[in-house]
């Protein structure tokens, strides 16, 4: 059975699901496509803590899913810019995770992670799938994974 580790940029699909299709992303329906048929290793999702109630709980939703919930503080500079970046901690995590699982699943449509994955595929010899809203996914990223699976109205919440 093949190995999967997950790894979302919470704030990127938060933002281009929003953006693409204003509705949000459904968490429990990508866990089922995803490990259906493999055995999940590891489920990390990374987001920022402002320490808001609605957020807590949102997270305590990917918590009870199955993911790790890596959080780092919302930082709100001087000049009114915010700063809440997890690129460096989730390729640190990806790397790790290269050693061990089969499958590296990678959710955002970040194109700085088109170096990471084309590291993880030719020095780990690892597939690597990325779940990214179409029209807001670098080509660069795209074009450097083996897979890549297009978020669309089959991986999002139904409207209420």
């Amino acid at each position: 059975m093949q190995t999967v580790s997950i790894l979302v940029d919470v704030q990127n699909v938060y933002y281009t699901t929003r953006s693409a299709y204003k509705r949000s992303f459904d968490y429990n329906l990508f866990w089922q496509v995803v490990s259906e048929g493999r055995k999940i290793d590891t489920a990390y999702a990374y987001a920022i803590d402002r320490g808001d109630e609605k957020q807590r709980q949102f997270q305590n939703i990917l918590r009870a899913i199955g993911f790790t919930v890596k959080l780092k503080p919302f930082i709100q500079r001087a000049d009114g810019s915010a700063k809440g970046d997890w690129d460096v901690g989730i390729t640190i995590d990806a790397l790790e995770c290269a050693a061990q699982s089969d499958v590296i699943v990678l959710v955002t449509g970040d194109g700085d992670f088109a170096l990471l994955v084309d590291k993880i595929r030719t020095t780990y010899k690892k597939q690597v799938e990325i779940y990214g809203v179409p029209s807001l996914t670098a080509k660069a990223l795209v074009d450097a994974a083996d897979t890549f699976i297009s978020i669309d109205e089959n991986l999002l919440l139904q409207p209420r």
